[in-house]
């Protein structure tokens, strides 16, 4: 199978390609789609798949969709020397579990979380979870329905060490860090979500290992989770670039030294590129100085690959707020590039959102401006936000450039993540794996609501009014 001939292979993509959005077009909402081929060496999923479903583990639910769970405790449970976990919250009680059990079996576990997310929720007091905003005491509550397995109302000890994930591992001493080994606060923020397996297999994905991010609100039977996507790649070469970035961020670990590197006390590397079967891939993690040269950046990288563009640019996005990369995308536009981008509904009509630019409209914050700010001459109409069951986002972070190069990874198309964040960002050349993005986008597009909302332009008309002399800041 995988040594099919290459113009077999590419005609086939083809076909798949121009036939997309009319077969999505046309199903029913019950209707599978038939899978897609995997590349051999990086296959993709997504937890809102159409074309598999699978029995939800807590809320025993059948629902369309991969497991992305389920993908990532089998990677975990073949592990034979090494598992390293580096995501910015983990709170699945099943890769907690199987973690424990590597460990259990003589494997060598190491995790890193993002600080903010660190303490087991069990933990959490009734005046700490009062200070929390509104959307984490609501992901509290709903833990402790969660974890409230007989449903009294009340989290005995044994039910909290069969759900609470930090719990779990932390009864089995998995060694454990945050990004305040540092010996500072924590850095701007550890966002990576990366597992490395024996130092070969590799899961990188824009999912948080969180009900929300994977599966779905547990008290909210619609929910499908935020919209994320998964890689697994089997790769000692790349897989060895990831662990070096996960060895500058353990230094000793829980050792008496405080020489673990977080944001920007890490070095500086430049993106890699690797030949990985049919894959070209190029590899780099954030965050580089603002010192530094931008092309040597993840956001340089994304810019550098958007503007080899010759016929489309799809985009699904949690938010989008670089202004470089708004900038080189309508010189793409104007080179007769079609673009579209979706972008989850909560940042889209923000005033910082590039979405703004790129349908040709500004809003400010008290009669300011972002700095910078340039919106379109001649604007699209193809960009707005997708439809999701209540509750979910568009967690994705990813850009497909014609039909057969995609972007990915954890890194949101910001200047934080570029600046500040500890983010991985992957390129892959492979219209295998482009066309399983593509379907991807296809669904979200198909029933997306585009343009500019009335609420929008009210609120356009509102400010002209009372900000006749724009000032940009």
């Amino acid at each position: 199978m995988y040594f099919f001939s290459t113009q077999w292979r590419f005609s086939f993509i083809f076909v798949v390609i121009l036939t997309l959005t009319a077969c999505q077009r046309g199903q029913s909402k019950n209707k599978r789609l038939e899978p897609l081929p995997q590349d051999p060496f990086v296959e993709v999923y997504f937890n809102h798949s159409e074309s598999s479903q699978y029995l939800e583990p807590y809320r025993q639910q059948t629902r369309q969709g991969d497991n992305l769970e389920k993908l990532i405790v089998d990677t975990i449970s073949q592990a034979q020397s090494t598992v390293d976990v580096a995501v910015q919250e983990l709170r699945l009680p099943k890769i907690a579990q199987a973690l424990v059990d590597r460990q259990k079996a003589g494997v060598k576990v190491r995790v890193i979380l993002e600080n903010q997310y660190s303490l087991p929720w069990s933990n959490f007091t009734h005046n700490k979870v009062n200070k929390l905003e509104k959307r984490k005491q609501e992901r509290y509550q709903d833990f402790r329905r969660f974890a409230d397995i007989n449903q009294d109302g009340k989290l005995s000890p044994e039910e909290i060490n069969q759900r609470d994930a930090l719990v779990i591992l932390g009864n089995a001493r998995i060694p454990l860090i945050d990004d305040t080994a540092d010996g500072s606060k924590g850095s701007s923020l550890m966002h990576h979500k990366f597992v490395i397996v024996d130092n070969r297999f590799l899961i990188v994905t824009s999912a948080n290992f969180t009900m929300s991010d994977v599966h779905g609100d547990f008290s909210n039977s619609s929910s499908l989770g935020n919209a994320n996507n998964l890689l697994k790649i089997d790769s000692p070469e790349l897989a060895n670039m990831f662990t070096k970035e996960f060895n500058i961020m353990w230094g000793d670990g829980l050792g008496s030294q405080a020489d673990s590197k977080f944001g920007l006390q890490k070095p500086l590397r430049n993106p890699q590129t690797i030949k990985l079967g049919d894959n070209k891939i190029t590899l780099n993690f954030s965050p580089t100085s603002p010192t530094k040269p931008w092309s040597q950046s993840s956001n340089g990288l994304i810019e550098k690959t958007l503007n080899l563009a010759s016929n489309s640019i799809d985009m699904a996005l949690f938010v989008f707020s670089e202004q470089r990369l708004a900038n080189i995308l309508e010189l793409r536009h104007n080179a007769n590039v079609k673009i579209r981008a979706l972008i989850e509904p909560d940042f889209a009509y923000r005033p910082y959102s590039e979405a703004l630019d790129m349908m040709g409209i500004t809003l400010n914050q008290k009669c300011k401006y972002k700095k910078g700010n340039h919106q379109w001459k001649n604007p699209i109409t193809t960009v707005g936000v997708p439809l999701l069951p209540k509750g979910d986002l568009l967690h994705h972070k990813f850009g497909i450039i014609d039909s057969k190069t995609v972007i990915t990874g954890s890194h949101n198309w910001t200047e934080a993540a570029n600046k500040g964040n500890d983010e991985t960002l992957l390129v892959i050349e492979n219209p295998i794996v482009a066309t399983h993005y593509q379907r991807e986008f296809e669904r979200l597009f198909t029933n997306a609501k585009l343009g500019i909302p009335t609420k929008i332009q009210q609120k356009i008309k509102t400010q002209e009014k009372q900000c006749p002399q724009q000032e940009r800041v």
